[in-house]
This record gives structure tokens, C-alpha cells and sequence, in this order.
């Protein structure tokens, strides 16, 4: 189902996207559709991802991507954005098949850098290493060794979400339709955080369900030069 509120609309895979949201022909209305990429081995066993390229979908996560693709695959996007990183390329090519349209991969939308830490258990990763407390961010600048911050990760994704606002603002040479996302968790807790001039110290930090997929109005992207 779709949430009823616009900035905040969450859909899970599988749940149908009305036609009657669709915009209309003069482009008013376009929307930015942000999706989790489907399950991975590395999540089935509970272990940190990251960075690490070793993972990639399960059978399950495969029947999410193509979840995604039946719900977005009619909608009118235009440009399709996809981290780099192997199961969120796996989840959005069904999904750019469907649309008829190329992956556009860009590593700025790769999960948290998480180093010595990828590969462990997820559950064992330290407060003081993740930031993470009680799901919220309770420290912006701690760090695994080797690992990002969460204001670094911050700071990379909102280098994206900027150029991004350039490249689709309203013009003769902008980029026609709809534009969708896929990445990872954390990636779009952070790009939801920008949408909405959340600053890195005051984020919550979400629960956000493989394959699922955020709504938002494009025109969130509009006010870059005043951030």
C-alpha cells in the first residue's frame, strides 16, 4: 500500500502502486522511488556487508527484485540510478528490464564502508564502532577501523543526492519522467535524511525490509542551493 503521506510513502515489494498516481503527461508530479535491494546470503547469515562484493541475492531476493520490477516496471521512470556493488545491480536489472532503460551505477551509493568489520557478524558490532544506539545515531564520527563514519557516509551520498538535484532540475535539458534509486539500507536512510534536512546528529536509524520501496515527490530535490 502506499502511504498517504507524500514525503514519507513506503511500499513494500508485491503491494500494487496505483494507476492513479501516476503523473500526469506535462511532468507535474514526478516522483522519486528509492528501493532496498532483495535479500542477500550475507543477510540471511547476519553478516555485515558494506563494501564487500562477496554477497549476492538469494532466491528470495530474487522474487523481491522481480517484485520491484512488477511494481515500478509501468510507472514512468525515466532515469534509473543503481549502486555498484553486485546485489543491488542483481536487484535493479529486472527492474531496468522492465523499463526498458540502462542501469546507471554509481559507487557514491554503495552501503557504508564498514571495514575490518565486513564479513563479522552484524550483532556483534560494537555502539561505539556502528554510532548506532537504540536506532538512532548516537555518535556521527565513530568508526570501525578502515570503515567510514556516519558523517562521511553522510557527506558521500549527499554529494550524489546534489548532483543529482542539478541534473533533474527543472529545464529544456532535464532528464524526462520519473527517477528511481536502488542501493542499500543505509544509503537510503541517508538520502531520506537529506530529502528532509535531517543533519547526520539528529537521524533515526530506521528498520528498512529488503526489496521495499520509498515515495517521494521529485520536487524534494529542488532547494540544493540551500543546504
Amino acid at each position: 500500500m502506499v502511504d498517504s503521506t507524500s514525503a514519507r510513502g513506503l511500499v513494500l515489494a508485491g503491494d500494487p502502486v496505483p494507476a492513479g498516481d501516476r503523473p500526469g503527461p506535462d511532468g507535474a508530479g514526478r516522483e522519486l522511488w528509492l528501493v532496498r535491494h532483495g535479500e542477500s546470503t550475507w543477510n540471511v547469515l547476519g553478516l555485515v556487508q558494506g563494501h564487500c562484493d562477496q554477497a549476492r541475492l538469494t532466491r528470495r531476493g530474487a522474487l523481491q527484485a522481480r517484485g520491484v520490477a512488477a511494481d515500478l516496471g509501468a510507472r514512468p521512470i525515466g532515469t534509473l540510478y543503481v549502486s555498484d556493488l553486485r546485489r543491488a545491480l542483481q536487484t535493479a536489472a529486472p527492474l531496468a528490464a522492465a523499463l526498458g532503460r540502462p542501469v546507471i551505477p554509481d559507487a557514491r551509493l554503495r552501503e557504508r564502508c564498514l571495514g575490518v568489520a565486513e564479513g563479522t557478524g552484524l550483532a556483534a558490532l560494537p555502539a561505539a564502532a556502528s554510532g548506532l544506539r537504540g536506532g538512532r545515531v548516537a555518535d556521527p564520527d565513530a568508526r570501525p577501523e578502515g570503515g567510514e563514519s556516519l558523517r562521511d557516509f553522510y557527506r558521500r551520498v549527499a554529494a550524489f543526492a546534489g548532483d543529482l538535484a542539478v541534473r533533474h532540475a527543472d529545464g529544456p535539458d532535464a532528464p524526462a519522467g520519473d527517477i528511481a534509486v536502488v542501493a542499500h539500507g543505509g544509503t537510503l536512510r541517508m538520502l531520506t535524511a537529506w530529502l528532509h534536512r535531517v543533519p547526520v546528529e539528529e537521524m533515526g536509524w530506521e528498520p528498512l525490509g529488503n526489496g521495499c520501496i520509498r515515495r517521494f515527490p521529485a520536487g524534494l530535490l529542488a532547494p540544493v542551493m540551500n543546504r
